[in-house]
């Protein structure tokens, strides 16, 4: 369990404190491509004596590291290197001077052109309890921004140090962090020819299996309330004596597994409503793969797209504000996006160029989409405004063999300034993220193993990680 202090009315002599009631935005992040601001970040202070905790270097390293990953994946500052500073971290106190005797110097950080300092401490009990105390302050105005403690348990460290990288983003920005939001993804990592669900950060640590179906399951998708997933598996029908492309929902938390539509022929590409109140997927029980809606319990199917004959409409994306429904289909000959309203009316084209688009993802906002398009004999990840205008190519990398790498299955992180998407340029299929604007560009997964349609989780505050 993890518990956050707020220094609220801590007032060191000439250090302004920034109140609750203090709605400034010091980052603009529209802005923050032109121009990123410079942090500092000097390592944490050990407090408590090193002999009760024997990993007490692991601790500080894991808050650490984990803390400088998500400011460098923010995209929104520049860190100061350590051999720059003109005040050493480690004889000052974390705390300002003059009211802290010991403590640093606004006017010395001031000198490298810091705009941000970032000073913390930690302590461990010999019950095994992580106290993590850390400030952000804006040092051109001589100000604490920010200033918590949290308290969990030491092998919570990489979660507390997530929750603080949230917290300052919002105390900087205005806007929720994403950094305590995971991936879900379809995966070989069980072995044989199996393909099961995992969930994972959204920075690859903490990798969990939940589906056990000994089959290949695919085409994860996250409810919004972020405790629930659903996934198509090829399920075993001993009726059939063969195999169902079945879709299932999964509590994540309670580990309790649920069948919802085993009718016969294809269940897959499911995706929830914004509301959570209802799930769009393919179904094919006519024997044209067509889009559907039906209730969480696989109940009340209304089909929404008809043909034409022999075409398939598949992986439905719903709009934001419940209006559209982006999805794929081969209509045209080859597979394009295509729109349509959400009672299945008003069919529209949306991508002319290339041979093959496929997995529409609308952003958060509902202004633009994310796609997979065939660029000759490759996949690249393109955004777009909802009516096909302004294409964007965000991705472009080699294999080992010097061949064009593929890029698939973008989904938007829930801020809308990231991607993350599969690609196989280290010879597997790993999962990688990028900046909406084609930069920062940093792999998440780095193993032997490969990885399918990952999708990016909503906010997960308030919900049990």
């Amino acid at each position: 369990m993890l518990k956050v202090m707020l220094f609220v009315g801590l007032l060191f002599p000439g250090l302004l404190l920034a109140e609750d009631s203090d709605t400034r935005v010091y980052i603009k992040v529209g802005e923050a491509s032109i121009k990123k601001s410079l942090i500092a970040v000097p390592p944490f202070a050990l407090l408590s004596t090193a002999s009760l905790a024997p990993n007490h270097k692991q601790i500080g390293t894991d808050l650490f590291n984990t803390i400088i990953n998500d400011i460098e994946v923010s995209n929104l500052f520049t860190i100061i290197k350590p051999e720059a500073y003109l005040e050493d971290p480690t004889k000052v106190g974390i705390t300002p001077a003059p009211g802290n005797p010991t403590g640093f110097h606004f006017e010395i950080w001031s000198k490298i052109n810091t705009e941000f300092l970032i000073r913390g401490a930690y302590k461990i009990s010999d019950m095994g309890q992580l106290e993590f105390e850390i400030y952000c302050y804006s040092v051109p105005q001589a100000k604490l921004v920010l200033g918590k403690t949290y308290m969990a348990s030491t092998k919570d460290a990489r979660a507390t140090a997530h929750t603080f990288a949230d917290d300052l983003m919002k105390a900087l920005t205005g806007k929720t962090g994403i950094f305590r939001t995971k991936f879900v993804a379809a995966s070989d990592r069980a072995g044989h020819r199996w393909k099961e669900i995992y969930v994972m950060a959204w920075d690859g640590r903490d990798i969990v299996q939940v589906t056990n179906h000994h089959a290949i399951s695919l085409s994860p998708s996250w409810k919004p309330n972020g405790k629930t997933i659903s996934y198509s598996s090829s399920a075993y029908h001993p009726g059939l004596k063969s195999r169902n492309w079945d879709l299932f929902t999964y509590d994540i938390f309670a580990g309790k597994r649920f069948l919802i539509s085993s009718r016969l022929g294809m269940n897959t590409g499911s995706t929830f409503s914004p509301d959570g109140d209802w799930i769009y997927l393919t179904i094919s029980k006519t024997g044209d793969p067509d889009i559907y809606k039906i209730n969480t319990d696989g109940n009340d199917p209304v089909r929404l797209t008809n043909g034409p004959r022999k075409t398939m409409n598949v992986e439905p994306n719903v709009s934001p504000d419940s209006k559209k429904i982006a999805f794929s289909s081969d209509r045209s000959g080859n597979p394009m996006i295509y729109t349509i309203d959400t009672d299945g009316s008003n069919p529209k084209r949306v991508t002319f160029a290339g041979k093959y688009n496929s997995s529409p993802c609308y952003s958060p906002d509902g202004k633009r989409m994310a796609f997979a398009g065939r660029d000759g004999d490759h996949f690249d990840v393109f955004t777009m405004n909802v009516d096909g205008s302004d294409m964007m190519r965000l991705t472009s990398a080699k294999k080992p063999s010097g061949r064009m790498a593929n890029n698939e299955y973008p989904s938007y992180s829930p801020d809308g300034r990231h991607i993350v998407f599969t690609s196989d340029r280290s010879g597997k299929n790993q999962i990688y993220i990028i900046s909406i604007d084609g930069t920062n560009e940093r792999r998440i997964t780095v193993d032997d193993y490969n990885y399918f349609q990952v999708r990016w989780s909503p906010y997960l505050e308030g919900v049990a990680n």
